[in-house]
């Protein structure tokens, strides 16, 4: 998931914001959803992907902070989900040279 978010200790990034990616790997069971090839009885990625963006909505100093928050939301708000990991990348993040992203993963 891509969004465009004010995240950040500086100023700045509070401002002017920057881009982010957010990477999710979901465990649950899904062997209901795999029988029965409905909608209704898998977790919906759509859904998933709201309870990402209100998070990213939410300006925070520190990604981990953002990290934290969307897997506490998801893992509250979605209880057939066993557990998650969440990725959160800052993507050329003011350090005063040439850095691609830096990441949190929990």
């Amino acid at each position: 998931m891509s969004f465009y978010a004010h995240h950040g200790c500086f100023e700045a990034e509070q401002i002017i914001g920057t881009h982010f990616t957010v990477s999710l790997k979901l465990c649950y069971n899904a062997q209901k959803a795999i029988e029965s090839d409905n909608i209704q009885d898998a977790v919906s990625y759509l859904d998933v992907y709201q309870v990402v963006k209100r998070e990213m909505e939410q300006p925070s100093h520190l990604i981990e902070n953002v990290t934290w928050r969307i897997k506490q939301s998801v893992l509250q708000e979605f209880p057939a989900i066993e557990s998650v990991t969440v990725k959160l990348r800052k993507l050329n993040p003011p350090l005063g040279g040439q850095v691609e992203y830096v990441e949190v993963e929990l």
